[in-house]
């Protein structure tokens, strides 16, 4: 199985048993959205939910970080995903929530994983079926271990290449964060590659030459080991997962993202351009 797999071929695929299709949908806030609400209204035949809010470590203050392998593999087995599955994910948010949950499966050990291009939007815009409701979960082991993808704010100083998702207006401190009691700017040495850039307009992802020029524009080389970083650790994915569609599984996310940085007095911070 590819990593980013078409609408087509998940339709031919419906009914596998070996396949789970997760939906990884999140919004934020001010949207107005309920992810969860929608997805009962209308998701993919078979889906489960793996909501990022909940599938988290709840006892930290920053939003959504990862929770323990035990914690994971726990909340996974109720929705009903093995380890062992094919896993495809998808979102239907302008966030790109995808690549969070595609990020967190491989981090938790999953072996097979892949986002469906377009995701939810592109497979209702193409008239495929849809289901409501609950799903049924059905039984599932999930052998959890934990990949060394994920960097500490202890860890950033000195250690190489940073790269922010979030759009250049909030990286340069010129738009408010959405969270409150957060400092404008961003982390200092860090390069901007906004998220949204890495898709076209039908929510599928750019193809690798245009993924390579965005990469460039940036000033990263994404063959190189960086770190990626965002608002809350959720659109950081997106970069790591085009790297990954380029050749490289180096790619660190800094789970905490200016959540956690740009909350702490002590971190240092920068405004303007990178």
């Amino acid at each position: 199985m590819d990593s980013l797999v078409s609408t087509g071929w998940l339709a031919d695929q419906l009914g596998a048993g070996d396949l789970s299709i997760v939906d990884c949908t999140f919004f934020l806030p001010e949207l107005g959205r309920d992810a969860e609400a929608e997805f009962l209204a209308a998701h993919i035949p078979g889906a489960v939910r793996m909501d990022i809010t909940e599938v988290a470590d709840r006892s930290n203050p920053a939003p959504h970080m990862l929770p323990s392998a035990d914690q994971f593999a726990a909340a996974i087995e109720r929705i009903g995903v093995s380890s062992s599955d094919r896993i495809v994910v998808y979102d239907n948010s302008p966030h790109r929530t995808a690549a969070r949950g595609w990020f967190t499966f491989r981090h938790f050990g999953a072996a097979q994983v892949a986002i469906l291009d377009g995701g939810f939007q592109k497979w209702a815009a193409e008239g495929r079926a849809v289901e409501s409701g609950e799903p049924k979960p059905r039984p599932a082991r999930f052998e959890a271990t934990e990949r060394r993808d994920v960097a500490a704010k202890a860890e950033l100083p000195g250690s190489g290449t940073i790269v922010d998702a979030r759009s250049a207006e909030r990286f340069e401190g010129r738009s408010p964060e959405p969270r409150p009691g957060l400092a404008p700017g961003h982390i200092p040495g860090s390069r901007s590659l906004p998220m949204a850039s890495l898709y076209n307009a039908d929510g599928t992802m750019k193809g690798p030459d245009e993924l390579q020029a965005l990469f460039a524009v940036a000033g990263v080389d994404p063959m190189e080991p960086f770190t990626s970083t965002c608002g809350s650790g959720v659109t950081a994915n997106s970069l790591i997962f085009a790297a990954h569609l380029l050749g490289n599984d180096s790619a660190k996310l800094y789970d905490g993202s200016w959540s956690e940085w740009g909350a702490d007095p002590d971190t240092p911070k920068a405004v303007g351009p990178a």
